[in-house]
C-alpha cells in the first residue's frame, strides 16, 4: 500500500486531519489502514504549490516515489467571486507524474505549477458530486485511498492536457519556515552574473524595502546582519534564495526575516533591485 502525504490550508487542526484520516481509513481495502501525514499550509495557492514541490523533490531524491501519494486541498475558490449555492469547488484532479508519485487536489490557482515540468499525464474526475462544505472528506477521501490502494482505474477519470496547470512567473515568497527565513521562489541562477557575494541588493516585501547583503549561506555574515542567500530548497543543483539573519537566539529581540517585512505571508510578491 503507498503512503498519503495530504498538505492541506486545514492541516493545522486536529480534529480536521483526524476526520479525514478516518475517512481515507473507511475507503483502504486494507483495514489496517495506511501511513498518513499532514502538512499544514496557508490558503495561498503559491504556497501550497511550493510545499508540493519540496515533498516532490525529497521524494524522488531519497524516498520512494512509486509508493507515494499526495493530497492537496488549498481552494480558497478563486474561481468564483459570487456567493456559492452548494459551497462549490475547483475541479479535482489526479496527475501522475513521471517517477510514478501521484497528486490529487482541486486545480485551484497555481497548486500544481511548480510541478509542472515534471507530469507525465493529468486526470479530470469527471461526474464527482461537488457539493458539500467539507470536501477533503467527503470527497476526496475516497480518491486518495483509491490511488493508494493502487486501484485509480476504478476511478472515472478522462484524461486531459497539462496545458490546464498555469505557469507560475515572477517572484514570490514560497515559504516562512519556524525560525522566520523567507524561502523565496527565486532560483539562485538568477543572481550568478548580476551580483557577487558581499553585495547589496535591495528587497522590497510587503511595502518594507530593506538592503541585504548577498552571501554563500545564512551564516555568511555578522550575527544581525539581512542577507539573502541560497538556501536549502528548491532543485538540488539550483537552490531557491532565502533572505533573513542569523540569530544565536540568545538576544532580547532575535528579530528575523519575517519581523524584518513586517510579517509577510506565503504567495506575496518580491521585488529585487
Amino acid at each position: 500500500m503507498k503512503k498519503l502525504i495530504v498538505i492541506a490550508d486545514w492541516a493545522k487542526d486536529s480534529l480536521t486531519c483526524q476526520e479525514v484520516r478516518s475517512a481515507v481509513e473507511g475507503f483502504l481495502k486494507d483495514h489496517n489502514g495506511g501511513v498518513i501525514t499532514f502538512i499544514h499550509s496557508t490558503p495561498s495557492t503559491i504556497h501550497t504549490s511550493f510545499l508540493i514541490a519540496q515533498v516532490v523533490e525529497a521524494e524522488e531524491r531519497f524516498g520512494k516515489p512509486l509508493e507515494t501519494v499526495i493530497f492537496q486541498n488549498t481552494d480558497p475558490r478563486l474561481h468564483s467571486d459570487d456567493p456559492l449555492k452548494n459551497a462549490d469547488g475547483a475541479k479535482p484532479l489526479i496527475i501522475r507524474l513521471k517517477s510514478g508519485i501521484y497528486i490529487t487536489g482541486p486545480d485551484a490557482g497555481y497548486n500544481f505549477s511548480l510541478v509542472k515540468k515534471r507530469i507525465e499525464e493529468v486526470f479530470e474526475y469527471k461526474g464527482l458530486n461537488m457539493e458539500g462544505q467539507f470536501h477533503s472528506r467527503d470527497l476526496y477521501a475516497r480518491i486518495s485511498a483509491h490511488l493508494m490502494d493502487g486501484i485509480e482505474d476504478e476511478l472515472e477519470i478522462e484524461e486531459i492536457a497539462s496545458s490546464i496547470i498555469p505557469t507560475l512567473s515572477g517572484h514570490y515568497i514560497g515559504h516562512i519556515d519556524n525560525y522566520g527565513n523567507i524561502k523565496t521562489l527565486i532560483k539562485h541562477e538568477e543572481l550568478k552574473g548580476k551580483y557577487e557575494y558581499d553585495d547589496l541588493i535591495t528587497v522590497t516585501i510587503n511595502g518594507v524595502t530593506k538592503k541585504a547583503k548577498y552571501v554563500s549561506n545564512l551564516f555568511g555574515s555578522k550575527p544581525g546582519d539581512l542577507v539573502i542567500y541560497p538556501g536549502s530548497s528548491g532543485e538540488f543543483n539550483n537552490h531557491y534564495l532565502e533572505i533573513s539573519i542569523w540569530r544565536h537566539f540568545t538576544e532580547k529581540n532575535p528579530t528575523t526575516g519575517l519581523h524584518e517585512f513586517n510579517f509577510p505571508r506565503p504567495g506575496m510578491e518580491i521585488v529585487l533591485k
